[in-house]
C-alpha cells in the first residue's frame, strides 16, 4: 500500500452554516458545495474545495452521532481528521491490521461514496487517519 494524495482534512462544527461563512468570508473560499445529511455516518457533510484538496465540515446528525462527543470536549469545533488516498482500500485494512495499527470498523461508504476506513489516533500519532479509496473519476 502506498499513501494517496491528501483529500481532505475533516472540521468538527456545531454549525456548518456558521463554518462556512468563517472559509467563504475570511479565506474567500468560492467553491463551496451544498450540504447533505449522511445517515449511516451521523453526520451532515458539507465540502469546501480548495486548489489542492478539500475541507470536510462535518455536523452532528441523529443523537448517536460521532461528532457530538468531539464537540461535547470542543465545543468550537476543530480538526476531527485527515483524509488520505489509497488505491485498494481492502488492501490497505488488511496491510495497516498486519502492521499492528487499530482500524475502527470494517469498510464502509464515505461521504464521497467511496469505501472509507479509519485508523485509531493512538496509532497515527494522535491524529485521526481516514484511508478512502480513490474515486474512480480521479484516474
Amino acid at each position: 500500500m502506498l499513501i494517496g494524495r491528501l483529500n481532505h482534512v475533516g472540521i468538527a462544527t456545531p454549525s456548518i452554516e456558521r463554518s462556512v461563512a468563517l472559509y467563504r468570508d475570511l479565506l474567500g473560499a468560492t467553491r463551496i458545495h451544498e450540504p447533505f445529511d449522511l445517515p449511516p455516518q451521523g453526520v451532515r457533510v458539507c465540502f469546501v474545495d480548495t486548489p489542492n484538496s478539500q475541507i470536510e465540515l462535518l455536523e452532528p446528525f441523529g443523537e448517536d452521532s460521532p461528532i457530538l462527543k468531539f464537540l461535547e470536549k470542543n465545543p468550537a469545533g476543530g480538526q476531527h481528521h485527515i483524509c488520505f488516498e489509497v488505491a485498494d482500500i481492502h488492501e490497505a485494512k488488511a496491510e495497516m491490521e498486519a502492521k499492528g495499527a487499530r482500524v475502527l470498523g470494517e469498510p464502509r461508504i464515505g461521504a464521497h461514496g467511496t469505501p472509507v476506513i479509519f485508523v485509531h489516533p493512538r496509532d497515527m500519532g494522535g491524529v485521526l487517519v481516514e484511508l478512502m479509496e480513490t474515486p474512480r473519476e480521479a484516474h
